[in-house]
């Protein structure tokens, strides 16, 4: 689960709220990747400004490389294309399409 406080970007993590980063160093369209609690988390910034965070690895090749993928949308749908075999994930479930 991702958030905003005031410009500030979290994620919720077992321990609480966890700061990522001002919310205006994510580049509309693109992904980061961050180490929260030791698990890599990779967070979306959408063009029309929606936050998400899935995993950063993989699950077809186990590479950490989510955060690099590319974001867009199926229909009303947002996605991120994995850059290794180029499946498309939903950024609301983190459910392969």
């Amino acid at each position: 689960m991702t958030g905003t406080t005031g410009t500030t970007v979290e994620i919720a993590a077992g321990t609480g709220w966890v700061t990522i980063c001002p919310y205006d160093r994510l580049t509309p369209g693109r992904g980061v990747a961050a180490l929260i609690e030791g698990e890599q988390v990779a967070v979306f910034r959408t063009r029309a400004g929606e936050l998400y965070a899935l995993g950063n690895r993989d699950p077809f090749s186990g590479a950490y490389v989510m955060s690099r993928g590319i974001v867009g949308r199926r229909g009303e749908v947002p996605i991120v294309t994995s850059p290794m075999y180029q499946q498309a994930f939903d950024l609301r479930t983190g459910e392969c399409l």
